[in-house]
């Protein structure tokens, strides 16, 4: 089974950087012919909405959004992912999920909190 562990989040300006990872255990093998993103939950309760996903091939695709500030890249050596978050918005604050679908099964991780500050 893989696990996937989420770094990275936290407080910034408006207009400021993070960079959030995603690092995956566990089974990684299970990950070589599937896409991997990140989704995120701006109010709790509401449903997670998807940010960002890339395949195994690095084929990108992006929020209406976040698109031309966000960046989700992807190391399959070290079975890692990335989301680098530029020019941050207050409406960016939420909760940020990895996910990846194995076997059908919706795995995703602990999800890291982002909070841009006006």
């Amino acid at each position: 089974q893989v696990q996937l562990v989420e770094s990275g989040g936290g407080l910034v300006q408006a207009g400021g950087s993070l960079i959030l990872s995603c690092a995956a255990s566990g089974r990684t093998s299970d990950l070589n012919a599937v896409a991997i993103g990140w989704h995120r939950r701006q109010v709790p309760g509401t449903p997670r909405e998807p940010v960002a996903i890339i395949s195994r091939s690095g084929v990108t695709n992006y929020a209406d959004s976040v698109k031309g500030r966000f960046t989700i890249s992807r190391d399959n050596d070290k079975n890692t992912i990335y989301l680098q978050m530029n020019n941050l918005k207050p409406e960016d604050t939420g909760v940020y999920y990895c996910n990846t679908v194995v076997g059908g099964q919706p795995i995703w991780g602990q999800g890291p909190q982002v909070t841009v500050s006006s």
